[in-house]
């Protein structure tokens, strides 16, 4: 190496060693008291609103579950009080009807009567009998109250009682004086009957 060769590269060296003069050039990473404290108290902020956003959550969705339950119930009980007006009514007005049945069965009783009347009018009559026995079947109303049968307070209201010295007769119905109706399972008339009473001395 030449002696230029060497100062040049002393020179060099020199140049990289050489500390720098200006010290905003060197950018330092330290935290002072004051910014510490600042960012634990920004962490503790944060961590107090979330705690709370997450309370206030639970408390809008609890309220808005509670709501909801209450709604489902509240229109539960709407269907339910519509479907039993509606039911109320329907049985309201066949039971109006029923009165008419009995006009029909009041007539047909005396058979001899029934009998004489003329031929085509009875004929008519029947029929709109039968239409409306239709009817009433369609909307599940039955007749209850056979003779014969033994007395169910369920079903039977008892008139009067008749005398009877056969035993196994007893408390059975003897005549129907007002037939009875269902409507489904629920009893909207009970039969008007007589029922045999035994009476050992009875027909002697």
């Amino acid at each position: 190496m030449t002696d230029e060769e060497a100062k040049k590269a002393n020179k060099d060296t020199e140049k990289e060693e050489k500390p720098l003069e200006n010290d905003s050039e060197v950018v330092e990473f330290e935290f002072n008291d004051d910014g510490e404290e600042d960012l634990k108290k920004t962490l503790k902020k944060i961590r107090a609103d979330l705690k709370t956003c997450k309370k206030e959550k639970q408390e809008y969705l609890t309220g808005w579950q509670k709501e909801r339950a209450d709604f489902a119930n509240y229109k539960k009980q709407e269907d339910d009080r519509k479907a039993n007006f509606s039911e109320a009514m329907r049985e309201r007005i066949l039971v109006r009807f029923l009165s008419v049945l009995d006009s029909f069965n009041m007539a047909f009783a005396n058979k001899e009567a029934w009998e004489k009347v003329d031929e085509n009018w009875r004929k008519g009559v029947e029929h709109i009998y039968s239409q409306m026995k239709i009817i009433f079947e369609e909307y599940g109303v039955k007749p209850i109250g056979e003779i014969g049968e033994s007395f169910d307070p369920n079903i039977h209201e008892s008139l009067e009682m008749i005398p009877t010295n056969k035993k196994e007769d007893d408390h059975k119905v003897s005549s129907i004086v007002l037939m009875g109706y269902k409507l489904g399972d629920r009893v909207i008339r009970p039969a008007r009957v007589n029922l045999y009473e035994y009476n050992e001395s009875a027909g002697k």
